[in-house]
């Protein structure tokens, strides 16, 4: 492996960029370093529409300027354009307190946070259209579609400031984001999916009913998947404050099996509803995260 190619690969790991705390900074470096070492770049926007106004400046050009405001207020106002792909993207970021979970250095919420800015990042670079939803058992941020660069400060500022939150209702929220969306466009849903299976397919349905394509990054911490415990452990669930006590060795056959059928579970479904399912453990380096992304994007256009 070329030396270049070994430090970026190093840059990328999740433990390395979870200790550095400038959210702008991370993103642009993830994706830079990402684009780097695949060599390709895989949006090209086109076409214009209107963003927003500013008042005149002395020497620019009028022809922007609109006369009708002129009319209304007695002073020049400038229309300015944003360039915008037909791709509108919707990032849904679950906070609920399970995705404060860590064991490997990183908790699967500055995981899926720093996956969410890394996908904002590629996109708005593209001049494509980002929104934001963060959630627990509701709403609790939602920051409207912009492609503007001033869109990335507002959302890395957001996702930097995200922490753990209350228990999960993933089905409520994609019930309630799928009626606010009215555009088609595409969902990135960013969750470790600990609700019923069944509800969130429900509520993915419910987008793909309106005509969204839909990308899931199912997040799990890999001891989640493994019960790699040594000796007696306490568990403690860290949305009801519930207790147990095990012996993990015991269970962890049966355990690995019962995980294993329901992460089976949720891809088959999602397979059947048209919709892509990336399970994401939080060792996974970004770039490959992010290349599982954009070949999924690929395939579905």
């Amino acid at each position: 492996m070329p030396p270049e190619k070994a430090q970026i690969n190093e840059f990328l790991r999740p433990e390395t960029v979870s200790r550095l705390a400038n959210m702008d900074l991370l993103a642009r470096l993830i994706v830079e370093g990402f684009i780097a070492g695949l060599h390709r770049s895989p949006y090209h926007g086109f076409s214009v529409e209107f963003a927003e106004y500013r008042q005149y400046n002395d020497g620019e050009s009028t022809r922007n300027i609109d006369w009708k405001i002129f009319a209304k207020t007695d002073r020049y106002y400038t229309r300015i354009f944003e360039d915008e792909t037909n791709l509108k993207a919707t990032l849904l970021l679950d906070r609920s307190a399970s995705m404060g979970f860590e064991s490997a250095g990183v908790t699967k919420l500055r995981y899926g946070a720093l996956l969410c800015a890394a996908l904002a990042y590629l996109m708005i670079k593209q001049r494509d259209a980002v929104g934001l939803a963060v959630f627990d058992e509701r709403i609790s941020v939602m920051i409207p579609h912009r492609s503007v660069r001033r869109q990335l400060f507002h959302l890395m500022t957001t996702l930097g400031d995200t922490e753990p939150g209350a228990k999960t209702e993933i089905s409520g929220t994609l019930h309630e984001m799928a009626e606010r969306i009215k555009r088609r466009g595409l969902i990135v849903l960013v969750s470790d999916l600990f609700d019923d299976p069944g509800r969130i397919i429900n509520g993915l349905k419910h987008f793909r009913h309106r005509g969204h394509e839909i990308i899931v990054f199912h997040l799990l911490d890999p001891v989640e998947l493994s019960l790699d415990f040594e000796g007696e452990v306490r568990f403690v669930d860290l949305e009801t404050g519930e207790k147990l006590r095990s012996r993990p060795w015991l269970v962890k056959k049966e355990y690995r099996r019962e995980v294993a059928l329901w992460a089976a579970e949720l891809g088959r479904s999602s397979k059947e509803n048209g919709i892509d399912y990336n399970l994401v453990t939080t060792d996974t380096p970004f770039d490959k995260a992010l290349f599982s992304y954009l070949s999924k994007r690929q395939r579905m256009r």
